[in-house]
């Protein structure tokens, strides 16, 4: 195998993939939050994947086995998001075809998957129509809250249920949390001041939901 060796198409594609791999972090991090650690790893990533599939000498079930392998760290790390976990296999996609050769293939894959990823991105697509809101509402301990909302939820959302009731304060709170969904987002200071009404000027808090579904 050693006679094989030849230091110059290794180091060719060790900087084919470097380059790429270069190329692949600069695509993660338009309209991206990021840490330089993971960038680095981006960047290195398709270098190594090369470098294994270059050892077993092309030999790809040989050099998917080795990375198996290296696949073990994963259970030492915290989950990532859906577009970490699919940057990384874009990365070992682009180390595998540079490690077999296949540069120029690896230069286009490169291109056309990034520019992809950017405009799905930076467009509408996959976000959902209606955009729902995590409402807090205190009230006092003496108001029943079933169906306490109602006509004004009819006059300003689209829809909207009670998610979850608790006591604050001692017992003498009710704080009654929902998700709406409003006709009109111009509308949500309207909505507020006749809750504010409602409650007897207590607390109201109204946010977006935090996503958390983007995790794999």
């Amino acid at each position: 195998m050693l006679d094989d060796f030849n230091l110059a198409q290794t180091l060719v594609r060790i900087a084919a993939a470097l380059v790429l791999g270069l190329v692949i972090s600069l695509f993660y991090m338009f309209r991206n939050n990021y840490n330089k650690a993971f960038i680095m790893n981006l960047v290195l990533m398709p270098a190594i994947v090369g470098a294994v599939i270059s050892i077993v000498n092309g030999n790809l079930g040989t050099g998917v086995a080795v990375m198996g392998a290296f696949s073990l760290v994963r259970f030492r790390s915290i989950p990532g998001t859906a577009r970490e976990i699919g940057y990384i296999f874009f990365a070992m996609a682009v180390g595998l075809a540079t490690g077999m050769g296949y540069i120029p293939y690896a230069a286009v894959f490169t291109v056309v998957v990034g520019l992809i990823s950017m405009l799905l991105w930076s467009s509408r697509f996959g976000e959902p129509h209606q955009h729902s809101k995590r409402l807090k509402v205190t009230i006092p301990e003496n108001l029943n809250y079933y169906g306490l909302f109602d006509d004004l939820f009819l006059q300003y959302a689209r829809s909207w249920k009670i998610k979850q009731v608790r006591t604050t304060n001692m017992g003498s709170l009710y704080q009654l949390q929902y998700d709406i969904v409003l006709k009109d987002d111009k509308l949500e200071k309207d909505m507020i001041d006749a809750l504010r009404c409602r409650n007897g000027n207590l607390d109201i808090i109204c946010g977006q939901i935090t996503q958390t579904s983007d995790a794999l």
